[in-house]
C-alpha cells in the first residue's frame, strides 16, 4: 500500500471513530496531495458528504484537474463516480472492490483508468462497521 491510500485509510479510520462511514479519499498531483476527505453522511445527516465529494470539496477550487489521481479506500459509488467524471480526474485508485464494484464501469467507460486493490485494511475497517452498523451500511447501499 503506498502513503497516497495510507492517508485515504487513515481518513476512513477517522470517519468510523466518529461513527460513521469508515472510506476515506485523497487527491493527488504529481506527489503532492490536494486535498483529503472522509465521508460524513452520518455525522453530518446529509446524503452527499461521501468521502471523495469531500475531499474535492477541500482541495478547493483549482484550475484543473488535469494529472489527478483519486485515491478511496472504496470504488467509488455512482455519485463520486459523476463527479470525478464532470471534474476530469483522469485516474482512480480503489483500496476494495471487496463490498461493491461502485461506478468501475462507468468510470471506464469515460476513459478514466483504475487501479483496484483489495487492501486487507481496507476491508477489515469496512467489515468491522458492517458488524457495527448494519442499518447503515444497508441504508448507504439502498437495500430497503
Amino acid at each position: 500500500m503506498d502513503k497516497f491510500m495510507q492517508y485515504a485509510l487513515e481518513e476512513a479510520h477517522k470517519s468510523f471513530q466518529e461513527g460513521g462511514i469508515p472510506i476515506g479519499a485523497v487527491l493527488v498531483r504529481n506527489g503532492v496531495v490536494l486535498g483529503r476527505g472522509h465521508n460524513r453522511r452520518v455525522q453530518e445527516n446529509s446524503p452527499i458528504f461521501h468521502a471523495e465529494i469531500v475531499c474535492i470539496h477541500n482541495a478547493g477550487r483549482i484550475k484543473t484537474y488535469e494529472n489527478t489521481i483519486m485515491y478511496s479506500t472504496m470504488m467509488p459509488c455512482y455519485f463520486c463516480g459523476g463527479a470525478i467524471i464532470q471534474f476530469g480526474i483522469p485516474m482512480v485508485v480503489s483500496g476494495e472492490t471487496f463490498h461493491g464494484s461502485g461506478s468501475r464501469d462507468l468510470l471506464r467507460s469515460f476513459g478514466v483508468t483504475i487501479e483496484e486493490y483489495d487492501f486487507k485494511e481496507c476491508i477489515s475497517l469496512m467489515n468491522s462497521f458492517i458488524a457495527k452498523f448494519p442499518e447503515i451500511w444497508q441504508e448507504d447501499c439502498g437495500v430497503r
